[in-house]
């Protein structure tokens, strides 16, 4: 079985989403993976459902209807707006906080449940997982999932552990 056969297989289809998602945001870019899966692109990979996504503010509307109009359930929330099936187990999250948008320009293109999409550079992903890891806002569940995701770039890249809070780096 592939990865993307196993991932569809446990989250009710969750590949196939992936890839219709791919589909909307590709005609509709830029745009590129921030959270989990794009961490799973640079270390050793972790099963998550959640899909974290940064897309241009302006194109987010129509990104918004053709989900819709692709049988997604779209709810909108003050710093995010959310896509999922109903038969689903994978959500898509696209971040509404405007710090992101300068990640289109060092994306590289990665595979991803056997698709090609462009991910944020690590250093990228690093200064978005400590701003989510910092938000006390956040819940402290997704806040230690942020701390855990910084400890497995700190192990693998030691080379950028300064851009990773001293706090979190004195765990290693």
């Amino acid at each position: 079985m592939t990865v993307a056969e196993i991932y569809e297989s446990v989250t009710s289809g969750g590949a196939s989403d992936f890839a219709e998602v791919v589909a909307v945001l590709n005609r509709n870019k830029p745009w590129c993976l921030i959270g989990g899966p794009a961490v799973n692109c640079y270390v050793e990979p972790v099963y998550t459902v959640d899909v974290d996504l940064v897309v241009v503010a302006t194109n987010l509307s129509q990104i918004e209807r053709e989900l819709e109009a692709a049988g997604f359930n779209v709810a909108r929330f003050e710093h995010s707006t959310n896509a999922q099936r109903l038969s689903s187990k994978l959500n898509v999250q696209f971040t509404a906080d405007p710090r992101y948008q300068s990640f289109f320009a060092n994306a590289t293109e990665r595979e991803v449940l056997e698709a090609r999409v462009p991910v944020a550079s690590l250093e990228d992903i690093i200064r978005g997982k400590v701003w989510a890891w910092q938000d006390p806002a956040g819940r402290l569940s997704r806040r230690k999932k942020d701390e855990l995701d910084l400890v497995r770039i700190a192990e693998a890249y030691p080379q950028l552990r300064a851009l990773i809070p001293n706090e979190i780096v004195a765990q290693l």
